[in-house]
């Protein structure tokens, strides 16, 4: 407990801006836990609470003007990176956007409250348009709400917390059990994952040399990446066409006997590209037509140093801006 409180005293600035920074930029590391701890320093003597806020608050607002700067000249790039470990990352992006479109605003506000949303908040204000000076005092509010709440219950619960900091030895051993059970339960979740998709009807996959062959041979291919999901440099598959995978049953495309069809996406798995497949195979039962999914998608395709080609611009899709 000495040496804890050793820490606090000496380095205790350099390590709430750091552990503040790190966790507004992404990274999954407990700024609410530190400026607990950081309160209840303040309530013993050991920070001064004026500069441990003020740190905090810098350390915030440094690292979200720096997503929203990202979110500006990157697009789509860096919120498909934030929503990389979802299993639909195209989804993610889409759903997060229109929940920031409708309610940005107020959204900015308590957005550090959210988890999911946390992140991805500035850089969707970037790419929105959303003005910096519109951004700033919104994002200083919500910085401050947050701020000003954990640092404020540390500080007013800080013998209840000094008891926990006693205690920290047996605190761990409850926390790493814990750990354990969450990582048992999200390997028990992939597992469903995995079964569920088991258990759909199987999807023929190709490997993407394969369909560059049947291509040159007059296979069709579908880009079945939702719909939004470009950036001002996308690129696609050589000869493919757009197939939007949330309006099929509006599509005019017609699937012939006569060729096979590949599809492809940017999802885990093929996720999408899987979905499309099975809903196609349903509808066209019975008609000879032969539909695969190339595995890997279009990194995979590109990876292989396939060719590909600019998305045309009358198929881009703007994200929603700020007026």
């Amino acid at each position: 407990m000495d040496s804890l409180t050793t820490a606090i005293a000496q380095h205790g600035y350099a390590i709430l801006i750091g552990v503040v920074f790190v966790e507004a930029i992404g990274l999954p590391v407990p700024a609410a836990l530190a400026l607990l701890i950081a309160g209840a320093a303040a309530a013993h003597g050991l920070l001064q609470a004026p500069y441990a806020v003020a740190a905090a608050l810098l350390a915030m607002l440094v690292a979200d003007t720096l997503m929203f700067l990202l979110g500006r000249h990157t697009g789509w790039w860096l919120l498909g990176v934030l929503c990389r470990m979802s299993l639909n990352p195209e989804s993610c992006i889409l759903r997060s956007a229109d929940s920031f479109y409708r309610r940005g605003r107020q959204l900015l506000v308590i957005a550090k409250f959210i988890p999911g949303i946390n992140t991805m908040a500035p850089p969707l204000a970037g790419s929105m348009n959303m003005r910096l000076a519109q951004f700033l005092p919104l994002d200083l509010a919500g910085a401050a709400l947050y701020v000003g709440s954990f640092f404020g219950a540390g500080y007013l619960f800080s013998d209840a917390l000094g008891v926990v900091m006693h205690s920290y030895q047996a605190a761990s051993r409850v926390l790493g059990w814990i750990v354990v059970a969450l990582i048992a339960a999200y390997l028990l979740f992939r597992l469903w994952l995995w079964l569920r998709e088991r258990a759909q009807p199987l999807v023929t996959l190709a490997d993407p040399a394969e369909a560059a062959r049947e291509l040159l041979s007059g296979a069709e291919c579908y880009d079945v990446r939702s719909h939004g999901y470009f950036d001002v440099n996308a690129k696609r598959i050589r000869g493919s066409r757009r197939l939007d995978p949330h309006a099929l049953h509006q599509s005019k495309v017609e699937l012939r006997g006569d060729r096979p069809v590949y599809l492809y996406c940017t999802c885990a798995r093929q996720a999408t590209s899987a979905r499309v497949a099975r809903e196609l195979q349903a509808t066209h039962a019975g008609t000879g037509v032969r539909i695969a999914v190339i595995k890997g998608g279009l990194r995979a395709w590109t990876r292989a140093g396939l060719p590909v080609e600019a998305v045309p611009d009358a198929e881009m899709a703007d994200m929603p801006l700020f007026k």
